[in-house]
């Protein structure tokens, strides 16, 4: 979700310190919720500022580049094996346990794509039609 731009914060602040302005008035005539105009007035007492707080970017991935290079190896010796059969592999190749969605989520950093092969020829017609 993105943060609301710096002219909203600075017109719901502006709302909010004219005499006999409630909080949920001001809430409502600018279509935002009542903790979002509470919050940015308790930031700007505090800090002084309306801008938004910076994104923190997420959790760190378990796998680091050891690791990486580790499950790297064990793709090129079973280039077919299922998520499970690769988080066994790693964790006996003394890398981490990973769940099957982190594994995966590895498995398409490095590039590994799952690769489908057709079971049936191709149809003969452009279109299918």
């Amino acid at each position: 979700m993105k943060a609301y731009s710096i002219d909203l914060r600075e017109r719901v602040a502006a709302a909010c310190a004219a005499p006999q302005a409630r909080i949920y008035q001001v809430a409502a005539q600018f279509s935002v919720s009542v903790s979002f105009v509470d919050k940015l007035l308790q930031r700007q007492r505090r800090t002084g500022s309306l801008a938004a707080l910076p994104a923190r970017g997420g959790p760190v991935p378990r796998l680091d580049p050891a690791g990486e290079a580790l499950l790297r190896a064990c793709l090129v010796a079973q280039p077919d094996a299922t998520l499970a059969e690769l988080g066994t592999a790693l964790h006996a190749a003394e890398g981490p346990v990973l769940s099957r969605t982190s594994t995966w989520r590895a498995v398409e950093r490095l590039g590994w794509g799952r690769k489908k092969k057709a079971s049936t020829p191709p149809s003969a017609t452009p279109n299918g039609s």
